[in-house]
């Protein structure tokens, strides 16, 4: 495809496989029986993904409890205390806290693409989370023993671990999830944290090649959990010139939902290197109602007025169930939604002769 397209990550899971999930927290299945929900899900995931013709695709996070907490399972040393993240419907997600030292991932995201690859024929991307917001999992008072400082050299070494198991499992991509970005505006006006979340993980990209770097991109958003946001009060343009800091060849970057894309686009243009690409998000994941192949089509030819057609692609503004238990959004809405994308991105291809 001239103009590249990807998803962002997750579809909405069946409710069989929810209940299951449910069950086997509970202890009234076993891992096998897991594994065979499991198994089901990510085949007919992949398969109705493949259906779309997009020319990559995932496993639409469907063995994962959340985007955000996957490297977590099976730790004993966190205490669930810890940041709260309020959303603009009134509903909030709290992380846990760490207790102890040393701080170690449970799973690597590298480990759900063996599943996958069972399935699929086109190829796989793979999210992780970043380092910045798992770093938020240090409580505000030191824990005894185990400094912050010796945390962050933990968390760096994982977080690299992370993307490297996913390139080592076969992964196209590797998108870092960093939805906490525009939060970190909301939290910190003057950019201090913003600052140090982008320094936390430009320490992590630095131990990959620029090649490899070219090969992993970072998705930001404000937040699309049950049909609502996090942070969409706080400007875009306060955020995007030290996003694209980020020492990586690609950007995932939530747009069909902006208020004033427009102005977020031209800042965008503006502060675009060379080597970086931009994937537009076309999609907007909290709205119920499907797009129609044009309204794709208008929103890339409204983007390629700011940006380099050579550096532009296309995505959706967020995943479309970033929790496992997020019901918002229906799995044939999510894929007439991907669907549409796809045949959007073809049309403006064609549009502006590419």
């Amino acid at each position: 495809m001239p103009i590249p397209t990807e998803p962002i990550g997750s579809v909405p899971r069946s409710p069989e496989l929810q209940k299951a999930m449910q069950d086997f927290a509970e202890g009234s299945i076993s891992a096998g029986e897991m594994d065979f929900y499991l198994d089901e899900a990510v085949r007919e995931t992949i398969e109705q993904f493949e259906a779309t013709g997009s020319p990559v695709i995932t496993d639409g996070e469907q063995a994962k409890p959340s985007f955000a907490t996957y490297p977590l399972a099976n730790l004993d040393n966190l205490a669930p205390n810890g940041v709260i993240i309020p959303f603009k419907d009134g509903h909030i997600r709290q992380l846990p806290q760490l207790t102890s030292g040393p701080f170690r991932y449970g799973v690597y995201a590298g480990s759900y693409l063996e599943r996958a690859k069972k399935y699929a024929s086109k190829p796989l991307k793979q999210a992780v989370i970043s380092a910045s917001a798992i770093s938020l999992l240090y409580p505000t008072t030191p824990i005894a023993g185990y400094s912050q400082a010796q945390f962050i050299d933990d968390l760096i070494r994982q977080a690299v671990s992370d993307i490297r198991s996913c390139f080592d499992n076969g992964a196209h991509c590797v998108q870092i999830d960093f939805t906490e970005g525009r939060l970190a505006v909301k939290l910190d006006p003057s950019k201090g944290l913003l600052q140090q979340f982008i320094d936390l993980n430009n320490q992590v990209l630095s131990h990959f090649t620029p090649a490899q770097r070219q090969r992993i991109g970072v998705h930001t958003c404000p937040g699309g959990d049950q049909d609502s946001t996090h942070s969409a009060d706080v400007a875009y343009d306060e955020l995007i010139p030290l996003l694209l800091t980020l020492d990586v060849g690609n950007f995932y970057m939530q747009m069909a939902s902006e208020a004033d894309p427009e102005k977020a686009l031209r800042v965008i243009g503006e502060h675009l290197k060379p080597q970086q690409r931009v994937y537009i998000g076309v999609i907007d994941v909290i709205n119920e109602d499907v797009e129609s192949a044009e309204t794709v089509r208008n929103r890339i030819m409204t983007a390629a007025e700011f940006i380099p057609v050579a550096q532009l692609g296309t995505t959706d503004d967020c995943g479309f169930s970033p929790f496992s238990d997020d019901t918002a959004t229906a799995r044939n809405i999510a894929f007439a939604k991907i669907s549409a994308r796809i045949r959007g991105t073809e049309m403006a291809a064609a549009q502006l002769g590419v």
